[in-house]
């Protein structure tokens, strides 16, 4: 056990950070972040934060040397850095974790030899290996840069065989990656999550599924309890722990579902650390995911999950300020609602700047309540 009042290395310094440490000081812990760009949202609340690139291995042995046990806010961290880190202290949620979902590849690997459902999928390595791929999987399909993707980033849909006639272009367009994972195109009827804590020891808890609105790739809301019936809810639940499992997680893991018309599941992606799709549990579950993390990591008892209150959590990124300053006052004159801002500077369009949540008795009610409130935050009534 690492025990309260020791500290905690975070590699990153974005939102999921600073929620961490923020979940963190009411157990006792102190946390130093390593973050290359600086100063960060998580390095604000931080007791130290060191801004070097992951190159500079003095800074990286200062940092491990002054932590007792290290994780991530963020997946995209070379191989190499952490064989180096996990020399003088454990990182968790643990290396094989983190090689396999940094990764679309070993991802997609990873999933058909263990038999879990994903997309047909074929990989390829250059322009001219990719007509063959794209061959083998049809249209419609999406292309996804093997490494380095996320919220749409580095990935495109064919919807045709004219739209996939000049590979040349797509590749410069997917800025000439190493690799590239080919998948068939899900019409699926809705997205989900899951999110599942496990410990060394092989102890796991699961948060109530969420049900996943999006906008142009990036996730805009969370509606909890996902409105699925129980037996899609348990099989959602089941492929997390299998996944959490199978990878030794020690941590989270978030597990990003579609629902295909059948009623069966096809996992999307895997993320093993704090997720997008989990900020309702601060407020809607007596632990939120980021003092769960805590607990996993070191190996304390685990929180309960219990969702107090059906609750929606809406994003708010950088194009809600284009009007101005938001009229914050107005969200939160109604007592049920909750507002978290990361402190990250300037809004830009497409960066998260934060989120909300509302709390209430009746899903659909709750629902269409927050994406008032959202309209009138961005200006659109």
């Amino acid at each position: 056990m690492i025990p309260p009042g020791s500290t905690i290395g975070i590699l990153g310094g974005g939102q999921l950070g600073r929620m961490l440490i923020l979940a963190g000081r009411s157990l006792g812990y102190r946390f130093h972040v390593f973050e290359p760009k600086g100063p960060s949202a998580a390095g604000m609340v931080a007791d130290r934060e060191i801004n070097a690139e992951y190159t500079d291995r003095a800074a990286l042995q200062r940092f491990a040397e002054g932590v007792d046990a290290i994780t991530l806010e963020f997946e995209n961290i070379p191989s190499d850095v952490i064989d180096a880190l996990s020399a003088i202290r454990p990182v968790l949620p643990g290396s094989r974790a983190l090689h396999i979902c940094q990764h679309r590849q070993r991802e997609k690997d990873f999933l058909k030899e263990n038999q879990l459902p994903c997309a047909p999928f074929e990989y390829a390595d250059s322009p001219e290996s990719l007509k063959p791929a794209l061959a083998a999987i049809g249209f419609p399909c999406v292309i996804k840069t093997a490494a380095f993707g996320y919220d749409g980033k580095g990935q495109v849909k064919l919807r045709s065989p004219e739209e996939a006639a000049d590979t040349n272009y797509l590749w410069d367009f997917l800025g000439k990656p190493l690799r590239v994972v080919v998948e068939k195109w899900i019409d699926h009827i809705g997205e989900f999550s899951v999110i599942c804590a496990r410990k060394a020891d092989g102890q796991m808890v699961t948060f109530p599924m969420a049900e996943n609105l999006h906008v142009n790739h990036i996730l805009h809301a969370s509606i909890v309890p996902a409105r699925v019936t129980e037996a899609t809810r348990e099989t959602g639940v089941g492929l997390a722990r299998a996944i959490a499992d199978k990878l030794d997680v020690v941590g989270l893991i978030a597990v990003e579902l579609f629902l295909c018309a059948d009623g069966q599941f096809i996992v999307n992606e895997m993320a093993p650390r704090p997720h997008n799709s989990g900020h309702y549990s601060i407020d809607a579950c007596l632990t939120s995911q980021f003092e769960q993390h805590i607990r996993a990591v070191c190996d304390l008892p685990f929180g309960s999950v219990e969702l107090l209150k059906p609750v929606v959590m809406i994003n708010l990124l950088g194009d809600v300020w284009t009007q101005g300053t938001p009229d914050w006052a107005a969200l939160l004159d109604d007592p049920k609602v909750k507002l978290h801002l990361y402190d990250k500077g300037t809004p830009r369009p497409g960066r998260k700047m934060g989120h909300f949540t509302v709390l209430g008795e009746e899903i659909d009610v709750t629902l269409a309540s927050a994406e008032a409130y959202f309209k009138k935050l961005a200006g659109r009534v």
